[in-house]
């Protein structure tokens, strides 16, 4: 049985629906032919997750998210690390319920981790469209 853990770091957030978003990951990794063994999301703050990006990645930009992939074959394990600030910045700036955006940054993490990239323009309208279909999963 996959494992699901939501923390936050530096923050005061606590993820809503912690329950049905892990159904809602499964029957994802599922339909893409994975399994989740272990997925930890910790939900942070801008500068938390800027110092983490500069530290890990040499960025020194701001991101919504970071994912570290621990996978093995087909079995899902990894972290993701989102900020919160930037998700609810996001969902202004796109028109976005901070709830919608929220789980796209989320299903986005999940994504790289079946193997969705998003480094060209191609890969990043391949893993829209795949973000938008996931997105229609959520019941």
């Amino acid at each position: 049985m996959a494992k699901f853990e939501f923390f936050s770091e530096g923050i005061s957030f606590t993820l809503t629906d912690q329950r049905k978003t892990a159904n809602w990951l499964t029957r994802v990794s599922i339909a893409e032919g994975h399994s989740i063994d272990s997925l930890t999301f910790i939900f942070c703050s801008d500068k938390h997750l800027r110092s983490m990006n500069q530290r890990y990645l040499k960025h020194s930009t701001y991101t919504d998210i970071l994912s570290f992939d621990l996978s093995e074959g087909d079995k899902i394990l990894g972290e993701i690390y989102i900020s919160i600030p930037r998700v609810s910045d996001n969902a202004k700036l796109f028109n976005q319920a901070f709830e919608v955006e929220l789980r796209r940054v989320i299903v986005h993490g999940l994504l790289h981790f079946i193997g969705y990239k998003d480094k060209t323009s191609q890969q990043k309208t391949q893993m829209r469209i795949k973000e938008e279909a996931c997105l229609s999963l959520w019941k």
